[in-house]
């Protein structure tokens, strides 16, 4: 096994980005905070769109408003990029896509682990998060989530654990160990903690003031003793004691009418046994849909906002997850995508909305990884999946050009057999019931003549996807408020931590 220089390497990078952050001008135009005498950073709120990429939020700007319009993300001052790969278990080695467990290790504890890890380095050593330091500092604390609570990118603010999939609500060995290349299982850890079901430890620990999300069913009737032990309001139920196991009939979700009773407290409000719901099906739902009884991201935001704001005389810190844009580009379903963009950027639009009246808010927006490779293609054309053979790579004016093997021009053209037409389209050309169909889906936007339907060949917005997995893609990043020009840069995903502890605290993190 090789040395441990991961964490090396991390500081150096870190302190270069933060050198180059101090002079990046050009992303970032001057705001409160960026002149003059500086405003105190009292709050950060970190929201993140997993799996969003910057293909993902174009789409997401020409299908709401237009070519010439903006997502509330993109009307943020301070914009830049940011680096996603992890690395190899029990190394230093880099792994090129990164999931979101390994993602949000990063930039909760500033250091690369393995895909799958939580919490942990590549070595499994336990590692302490922001969220965790700030509490123990005395600030505020919340997480959100549209997806489990349990599930990677909230988890990793609140436990540690060696396979994000040690969710809960029972221990076992294929969920919580992972495996050695014999196919054995490891050894249990010295730390239990570490195999510990992430719901055990989120209703012990007591690291977030307000949990919201999904997840309901990793938990069990324990957890709430627990957290009612410590002084939190359960909304709706975690099942029956006398039950074994819980069931839909045993728990009670959360629903938007017991969020808008809670007005102060330490508040847990899971709003489904599993994912939340995705707002394009929620919406086509009917109107007494136990789903219609879930809240918006933005409306959970608002609400984690106003029972954090002056809990503590430090501060608050706030992660926000728009978790079903990843949920739903391995899908490749653009259409509940989009909505799940849209979701997202409503949550981002309240989370500055607050920013802005308070003055002493730093508001990060950014993504964990892209998913699927989202991208958006020419109207009126088709994919290469779609294609008898991929484009022509001869040039019959600059031979220089050509490359082997050569492939015609005359080759490059639709399949029949593997595309039947535009996938969301409709009537009898329909592709999307036609599973060897690869054709784009295709949606109008505001800029399209009155009567331009989505589906149709006329709509001007046509997307396609790569694959159902992560991409390696840096993801964009958007940063509002006072010290937020430090984001203004390409930086690696450990650097946010680094960024938002010094804004915090002042200074950078020990060992960093």
């Amino acid at each position: 096994m090789r040395s441990r220089p991961t964490k090396i390497l991390t500081v150096l990078a870190v302190t270069g980005a933060l050198a180059a952050a101090a002079t990046a001008t050009a992303n970032s135009a001057p705001q409160q905070g960026d002149q003059g005498k500086k405003p105190e950073i009292r709050n950060v709120i970190y929201l993140l769109g997993d799996g969003m990429g910057r293909t993902h939020v174009t789409a997401g700007r020409e299908r709401f408003y237009g070519a010439d319009g903006k997502l509330n993300m993109e009307r943020l001052p301070s914009y830049g990029a940011v680096a996603t790969s992890a690395v190899e278990k029990g190394s230093d080695h880099p792994a090129l896509v990164t999931d979101s467990a390994s993602a949000a290790t990063a930039w909760s504890s500033g250091v690369k682990t393995y895909n799958a890890a939580i919490g942990v380095d590549s070595y499994e050593k336990k590692l302490p998060t922001l969220m965790e330091q700030a509490k123990k500092s005395g600030f505020a604390t919340g997480n959100v989530s549209t997806a489990e609570i349990t599930d990677a990118t909230p988890a990793a603010q609140m436990s540690h654990a060696l396979l994000r999939g040690c969710q809960g609500p029972v221990y076992s060995d294929a969920a919580c160990l992972p495996k050695k290349d014999d196919g054995s299982y490891e050894d249990k850890p010295a730390d239990k903690t570490l195999i510990t079901p992430i719901a055990q430890q989120i209703a012990r620990n007591g690291t977030a003031d307000v949990i919201f999300g999904g997840g309901l069913a990793r938990f069990a009737p324990d957890d709430q003793k627990a957290l009612q032990a410590q002084g939190y309001q359960v909304l709706g139920s975690f099942g029956d004691v006398a039950l074994p196991a819980q069931t839909a009939e045993s728990q009670k979700s959360a629903t938007k009418a017991d969020l808008d009773k809670v007005k102060s407290g330490k508040v847990v409000g899971l709003f489904n046994r599993g994912n939340m719901t995705v707002e394009k099906s929620k919406a086509e739902l009917p109107a007494d849909a136990p789903q219609k009884q879930e809240p918006t991201l933005a409306e959970l935001t608002r609400k984690s906002i106003s029972l954090l704001d002056g809990r503590s005389k430090k501060g608050f810190v706030l992660q926000v997850e728009g978790a079903l844009i990843d949920k739903r580009s391995h899908a490749n379903d653009a259409a509940q995508t989009l909505g799940e963009i849209k979701a997202f950027d409503d949550a981002v639009k309240a989370a500055t909305d607050f920013a802005k009246k308070d003055g002493h808010t730093l508001v990060v927006v950014t993504a964990d990884h892209e998913c699927a490779g989202f991208n958006i293609i020419e109207k009126g054309t088709f994919t290469n999946a779609e294609a008898a053979a991929p484009p022509a790579n001869n040039d019959s004016g600059n031979t220089a050009n050509n490359s082997v093997p050569a492939r015609s021009s005359s080759a490059n053209v639709k399949d029949p057999a593997r595309s039947s037409g535009i996938v969301n389209g409709t009537g009898s050309g329909s592709g999307s019931g036609d599973a060897k169909n690869f054709g784009p889906a295709t949606f109008r936007t505001p800029d399209d003549p009155a009567g331009v339907k989505d589906g149709s060949e006329d709509a001007s917005l046509w997307l396609t996807y790569l694959s159902g997995n992560h991409t390696g893609a840096d993801v964009p990043i958007y940063a509002y408020g006072p010290g937020s020009g430090a984001f203004a840069a390409s930086q690696d995903n450990t650097e946010l931590y680094t960024k938002m502890y010094r804004s915090l605290f002042g200074n950078a993190p020990r060992g960093h």
